[in-house]
């Protein structure tokens, strides 16, 4: 996925962008990158490769010589970027996070013949692409609404010129964007505890598709939101950073509520199982398994830690195989809290379930008794269009749809919603396959309603595509 943090001050702000940026970390692996202005040096940038290095300790440096009262940030799972672009609407560098899913097409019809950066895997730089949309129009609103408008898939934008900030939000609001307020500035940031730590006031969120100018003195809306909302839910689930809030609901504590709701659930269902300890996978199941303990009276434990001295993130490195085998030398076990014990084992989401196989055999190499599995969202069946959670060549890298495939073949795949409630002969026999293949003694996903609870939105401001395929 990614995030951006963007400041503007009366002072040199060099300080808060680089911070806000290093707290948007945990959206991003592959790039990171800073840009700013002032008038002694102009427009100054700069790119590193973050996929085994932290952030940090890869811009610590370029502090040195770099810096301005005005600046942007950002961490990219996929472009290098920010990008510094040459236009008729002037210089300026640009950020985006989202996925366009038709960059081939928009090239072919509205470029033909143009050169594009291209990124390691081939394709485009979405980045460039964006901002080349921009350029087609006369100004830089209209131009950003085009942009928006011709992408199929999503589009937020942090843009810097030499005396502001032009922030946008994806048009059908997707991911967070809001602006914070201090006696010297602005920032633009996605996490709110971003902002926070670094003495700004969270003044607003942005509405979807809502563009604004941020300069030293304000905020001064360009283009007015939309009415249609679609907030990616996993933003609670699994992605978001405990201490933000999203539509003024803190993400912690909807983990809370989540896990709380599960437990409930299962013992109104009866599906519930005696089990010696409730635990989390490190580090975003661990709140909704401590929801979960609360609600059941079950005894809420650790039996096993990350060691994240060297890889802060399983997901850091870019092989497969090599993540696989970090993640497996992270899981250091507490024996006391395993052998011979029953565990009931919360993960945020399940979705190939590689890594997760491999924890249930750790536990039961660690002399655990019993390992029950519950997820803390529904069985995920479709990999996202919007952004860059659970996205897949084929739906068939999904667990539930391959094991959907399995037992049912093509047939199958027309009966998802069947095979997502547990209460179905399909949905409990996807749950015992999937337990037969993965070690688990039982299994049991959150509902849809269930989650839903938990945020607390209205329903349809939320977007549930990777389990309904709905959009």
């Amino acid at each position: 996925m990614g995030g951006f943090f963007g400041a503007i001050s009366r002072e040199n702000c060099k300080h808060d962008v680089f911070f806000g940026t290093d707290y948007h970390s945990h959206l991003g692996t592959r790039r990171g990158g800073l840009a700013f202005y002032d008038e002694e040096h102009g427009f100054q940038r700069q790119i590193h490769n973050i996929e085994n290095t932290p952030f940090r300790t890869k811009f610590e440096r370029d502090l040195l010589d770099m810096g301005g009262t005005v600046g942007i940030g950002c961490i990219s799972d996929t472009d290098p970027q920010p990008l510094l672009v040459r236009s008729s609407l002037g210089l300026f560098a640009i950020c985006t996070v989202g996925i366009i899913n038709n960059a081939e097409e928009i090239v072919e019809k509205l470029f033909p013949g143009h050169q594009f950066m291209a990124m390691s895997s081939g394709k485009v730089n979405s980045t460039e692409l964006v901002a080349a949309l921009i350029n087609r129009c006369t100004n830089l609103v209209d131009g950003i609404r085009y942009a928006q408008s011709v992408i199929d898939g999503s589009c937020t934008i942090l843009l810097l010129q030499k005396d502001c900030i032009v922030a946008a939000r994806d048009r059908m609001g997707r991911l967070p964007v809001l602006v914070g307020s201090k006696e010297t500035g602005y920032c633009v940031s996605f996490e709110s505890f971003a902002c926070q730590k670094l003495g700004y006031r969270v003044e607003r969120n942005l509405g979807p598709g809502e563009i604004v100018k941020v300069t030293p003195d304000g905020v001064e809306q360009l283009g007015a939101p939309g009415e249609k909302m679609k907030i990616c839910a996993f933003l609670w689930t699994y992605y978001g950073y405990p201490n933000s809030n999203y539509e003024g609901e803190n993400v912690e504590l909807v983990r809370y509520r989540n896990g709380e709701i599960m437990a409930r659930q299962e013992a109104a269902n009866g599906t519930m199982p005696d089990v010696d300890y409730v635990a989390g996978v490190p580090d975003s199941g661990l709140p909704h398994a401590i929801g979960y303990a609360n609600q059941s009276h079950r005894a809420f434990a650790r039996p096993f830690v990350k060691y994240t001295p060297t890889w802060a993130r399983s997901f850091m490195p870019s092989n497969q195989e090599m993540r696989n085998l970090v993640a497996e030398m992270k899981q250091i076990p507490v024996p006391e809290l395993i052998e011979g014990k029953k565990l009931l084992l919360v993960d945020d989401s399940i979705v190939r379930g590689t890594q997760l196989r491999e924890t249930v055999e750790f536990l039961y190499k660690s002399g655990a008794k019993e390992v029950h599995m519950r997820s803390a969202c529904p069985p995920i069946m479709y990999g996202c269009k919007y952004l860059n959670f659970s996205r897949s060549n084929s739906v068939m890298e999904l667990l539930a749809r391959r094991v959907i495939q399995e037992l049912e073949g093509d047939e199958g795949q027309k009966h998802t919603v069947d095979y997502a409630d547990g209460t179905t002969e399909r949905g409990k026999a996807m749950r015992q396959a999937i337990c037969r293949e993965m070690g688990f003694d039982s299994l049991e996903y959150q509902s849809l309603d269930g989650l839903l609870e938990a945020i607390g939105l209205d329903r349809d401001k939320v977007c549930t595509y990777c389990w309904t395929g709905e959009e």
